[in-house]
């Protein structure tokens, strides 16, 4: 097993108060590949926060490294003031994930699952009783409480998933593309729940490659490029004077206008 990071002793870096999520210095390297370049970033408590970037920016290997599905190389990362690598019990406790692929035990019905999940984590069995028949319906999934997870939808995985993410009352919810391939009911159904969530003070923390979906939901927004984060600030800010987040993370991130040029062949003509 590889050896935790060299840290100095039990120090903690007082800037992280306030924060619902502070990385200092996080890095990973597979083989000479720098997927993630000793990131720093701050998450305000309560805040709906963006984390975007193209496809291969490192999104996916931050967000394993701050949940700890994945040990860094270097680095820090506080969750709710708790160093996820040195209290990884406390820091789970405090975190709720939805990680984009995520498996799930397709023998179970939905309430099965949420009721296996709470009593994992040691609930008492009335309120895991009590919370699921509320999550179960807030998440229109009542009607398909018994039907077994392997014969859900897409739209109906992710909101179970989201439903488990929740169950044990989190601050903070970590969510790698909550609403890929999500119909449009289910997505706001998606939306609406998260909204609820940081209006009663938790922290949203959303991983996407959706501009679009990231302006309408967030209140802040970090961008991240070829494992760093180049820019970072409300929405509002890191748009600045382009029309769209959209246009201002392509001036960010750099373009070449690829798919401009040449297919000349796909024109119409007399062939």
């Amino acid at each position: 097993m590889t050896a935790l990071p060299a840290y100095p002793g039990n120090y903690v870096d007082p800037s992280v108060e306030g924060n619902a999520l502070a990385i200092r210095g996080l890095q990973k390297k597979f083989g000479e590949k720098v997927a993630v370049d000793s990131v720093n970033l701050d998450v305000p408590a309560g805040s709906f926060f963006g984390l975007v970037g193209p496809n291969g920016a490192g999104k996916t290997t931050l967000l394993s490294m701050v949940t700890g599905l994945l040990r860094p190389d270097a680095g820090r990362a506080y969750l709710d003031g708790v160093d996820v690598w040195r209290d990884p019990a406390e820091a789970k406790g405090r975190m709720g994930v939805l990680p984009d692929g995520l498996k799930l035990f397709e023998r179970l019905s939905g309430r099965e699952l949420l009721t296996y999940l709470g009593r994992f984590r040691q609930i008492p069995a009335e309120v895991v009783t009590a919370r699921v028949d509320e999550l179960l319906e807030v998440m229109d999934l009542a009607e398909a409480e018994n039907k077994l997870v392997a014969d859900y939808s897409t739209g109906m995985r992710k909101k179970i998933t989201l439903a488990a993410a929740l169950l044990h009352s989190p601050k903070v919810l970590l969510l790698d593309e909550p609403l890929e391939a999500v119909d449009p009911v289910s997505a706001r159904v998606i939306r609406t729940v998260l909204k609820r969530f940081t209006r009663g003070g938790g922290t949203v923390i959303l991983s996407s490659h959706v501009m679009a979906l990231v302006e309408e939901l967030c209140s802040d927004v970090a961008v991240m490029a070829a494992g760093r984060i180049v820019a970072v600030g409300s929405v509002q800010e890191v748009r600045g004077a382009a029309a769209s987040l959209d246009d201002a993370f392509i001036d960010l991130i750099g373009t070449d206008h690829r798919g401009e040029g040449g297919l000349e062949w796909l024109q119409s003509s007399s062939v």
